[in-house]
């Protein structure tokens, strides 16, 4: 082989050498990259880092200060498959913040300042498979319909939050849930609760940490068990009476007595108009 044909071999491996180290070299400011894969953990970064290959399948940006996930330059990243914000602080401002990452299939906003999870927070994952929301004690209300668009669920982690409720069918429309954390809320065992319970029990979900799913208020069922307190529950709810079932009943009770007196009093009028219109007949036949 002649001199020219070995240089084209050797010079197309230096062109491709020098193209992977220039995206090596393509990596934010204090995190680390590895092919695919950007690293930024406990860097104390205040905002989201810029200049992120945007081939990144992985980005972990656990341990920051980072208040806001901006929804543009994350839509560059459209091959996210996995993204840790753990321990940081965001907050409750994520509605369509995901709107481009829609392969994204593990999110971790664990340790967090979230207050609130709607339907516009998650709906634009489509294939997100783990999602952990745990650890956020602000975090007091979960939209129904909040992982209507999330059918691929496996894994929901909501505990350690500021929760006293769920509406049964925001997990039980989950066709691939198989684990869900639910321990150390602030659960609110009262009626409207015990359907929730009872899905519970015949499920086949797995409950991580079920001793700590524990009901805070009423007093008198505090600290026991959840899917145990389903039977007092059924009790309590079947045989006492709330403030508002007492008003409710009454006013059905004066609605009847006032029905019944209005018809009462029509026919009083309806038979005196009757026994004025005989008499008068008969006087005139006379």
């Amino acid at each position: 082989m002649s001199s020219s044909g070995r240089s084209r071999p050797l010079s197309l491996m230096f062109l491709l050498g020098m193209g992977m180290a220039s995206e090596r070299t393509s990596c934010p400011s204090r995190c680390s990259c590895q092919y695919l894969e950007v690293n930024c953990t406990g860097q104390q970064l205040q905002e989201f880092p810029a200049a992120i290959p945007l081939d990144t399948r992985q980005l972990i940006l656990a341990a920051n200060n980072v208040s806001y996930l901006p929804a543009v330059e994350l839509s560059f990243l459209a091959d996210l498959v996995y993204l840790d914000c753990r321990k940081n602080l965001l907050g409750d401002d994520l509605d369509f913040t995901f709107i481009g990452v829609a392969k994204l299939v593990y999110l971790d906003l664990s340790f967090n300042n979230l207050t609130q999870v709607t339907f516009s927070t998650f709906s634009h994952l489509l294939s997100l498979v783990v999602l952990k929301i745990s650890d956020n004690p602000n975090l007091v209300a979960i939209e129904k319909d909040a992982f209507a668009n999330n059918t691929w669920l496996r894994h929901l982690d909501v505990s350690r939050t500021g929760l006293t409720f769920l509406d049964t069918s925001t997990v039980r429309d989950l066709p691939n849930l198989r684990f869900l954390g639910l321990s150390d809320n602030l659960w609110h065992c009262n009626c409207s609760f015990l359907d929730f319970i009872t899905w519970m029990t015949e499920s086949n979900v797995h409950f991580s940490d079920a001793d700590n799913i524990t009901c805070y208020t009423p007093e008198g069922l505090r600290a026991l068990k959840m899917p145990a307190v389903e039977a007092q529950l059924h009790f309590n709810c079947l045989t006492q009476l709330y403030k508002q079932d007492y008003i409710f009943l009454c006013l059905i009770g004066f609605c009847i007595f006032f029905a019944g007196t209005v018809a009462a009093w029509l026919a009083g009028i309806c038979a005196v108009i009757y026994e004025v219109h005989t008499s008068k007949r008969e006087e005139e036949e006379d």
